[in-house]
């Protein structure tokens, strides 16, 4: 089992000069959390969330009109590639609080998304399997740390 086998192909997208309201836009119209962004070339950047953007929208006191996506996404773009398995995405997720990744090919180019979601259903298809990749446990220690704000985690961290 590998991510090529349980992605989402069909993945809206921005580009960095696209308007925050585009962005947001395409948010509510397809009822998502996240974009990647692309770069004129077609690569993935970064990415950009409907936080990212409402945290903009509130520093910056102006309308997503005037404001454009490269000053709202993220500085750090954390992926996995096609041909990973569930538990290294899961991995990724846990380590770096993120609900969703691209998955991005050797050239850069987005192939798909993979959310926790996607991964706790795969989890849940394995029950009972034997060689079974992915646990119920993994995937909810996921989540647990994912839910858990920066502040507290760093808190916890260094006491």
């Amino acid at each position: 089992m590998n991510i090529e086998q349980i992605m989402n192909r069909m993945v809206e997208t921005c580009r960095s000069h696209d308007t925050l309201s585009v962005a947001a836009g395409k948010m509510w119209e397809r009822d998502l959390g996240c974009l990647p962004v692309l770069s004129d070339d077609g690569q993935v950047i970064a990415m950009i969330t409907d936080r990212d953007i409402c945290m903009a929208a509130y520093i910056q006191g102006r309308p997503l009109a005037q404001m454009v996506v490269s000053g709202a996404m993220s500085k750090q773009l954390y992926s996995c590639r096609p041909e990973d398995a569930p538990i290294e995405a899961e991995e990724t997720m846990r380590q770096y609080q993120v609900r969703r990744l691209p998955v991005i090919d050797s050239r850069g180019l987005l192939r798909g998304m993979v959310s926790l979601n996607d991964l706790a259903h795969e989890a849940e298809r394995q029950l009972g399997h034997k060689g079974r990749q992915l646990s119920p446990q993994e995937v909810s220690a996921t989540l647990a740390a994912v839910c858990t704000p920066r502040a507290h985690r760093e808190l916890v961290i260094s006491h």
